[in-house]
């Protein structure tokens, strides 16, 4: 199993979660290679979040087994994974800045030194000139941006990405889908990522796991590492990426 470990960030084998007699997920079975990208595409209610937080430790599977890196236990895998909700949670006496730093804080750094190794990124996540801006002053999409930084800048090897970009606007979603891969590619992590659009799971990952209505299960995987080039247009209107596309709503329409 050491073997394993060391080739597999995440390992998920015959996963269930029951809430009382709501079964939420059943069998679900993945082996998510280092620094891969794997997005969850499923019906509302089928047990994507509830599997995300399984992984990060904020919930115990009631069978199966679950591996983050080397840990199985909740706290350890809580360790070693760094959680962006839906909702930015930026607070709103703090700066941009002192948002996107308090990761930092938290594992010890003092608030000036947090700042100074912080500060750097803002050019390159598209937010210079907005490091002393509070949250209210903020689009959707740069505070978007900000709980993205604080979310690396947390230092785990392993992301989890919770319908980042639910709560936004079609324009500013499609513009931070695009800015979320280069920033990906400059970075990179390991990332699981949960969506209710299919082309956005597409876009941001390399394989597509569909999910079943409740109970959760594996219905399809494909494979997304498409290599495309060109504009986020070109890409979700060339023929192979419609072709997954298809694949992907078929496996939903068929449950």
């Amino acid at each position: 199993m050491a073997g394993t470990a060391s080739a597999f960030a995440i390992e998920l084998r015959g996963v269930g979660k029951a809430f009382g007699e709501v079964v939420a997920l059943t069998g679900i079975t993945l082996l998510v290679p280092r620094q891969s990208r794997v997005g969850f595409v499923g019906p509302s209610g089928g047990g994507k979040t509830t599997l995300l937080r399984i992984v990060a430790g904020l919930l115990e599977s009631d069978t199966g087994l679950v591996r983050v890196e080397d840990a199985t236990a909740a706290r350890q895998r809580l360790a070693r994974c760094a959680l962006m909700p839906q909702r930015d949670l930026l607070l709103p006496w703090r700066t941009a800045l002192d948002n996107a730093a308090i990761a930092l804080e938290n594992r010890g750094a003092s608030r000036a030194e947090a700042r100074r190794r912080t500060r750097p990124l803002f050019e390159r996540f598209g937010l210079a000139s907005f490091e002393n801006a509070r949250p209210a002053q903020l689009s959707g999409g740069m505070c978007q941006r900000v709980s993205f930084l604080r979310t690396l800048m947390a230092g785990k090897d392993i992301l989890l990405l919770d319908e980042p970009f639910g709560a936004l606007d079609s324009i500013t979603r499609a513009q931070l889908q695009e800015w979320l891969v280069q920033a990906m590619d400059a970075v990179p992590r390991t990332v699981l990522l949960v969506t209710h659009d299919v082309e956005e799971a597409l876009l941001l990952s390399r394989r597509v796991v569909v999910l079943s209505q409740r109970p959760g299960r594996v219905v399809r995987v494909l494979e997304a590492d498409h290599g495309f080039e060109g504009s986020r247009r070109e890409i979700v209107t060339s023929p192979e990426f419609v072709s997954l596309k298809e694949q992907a709503l078929e496996a939903l329409g068929h449950e």
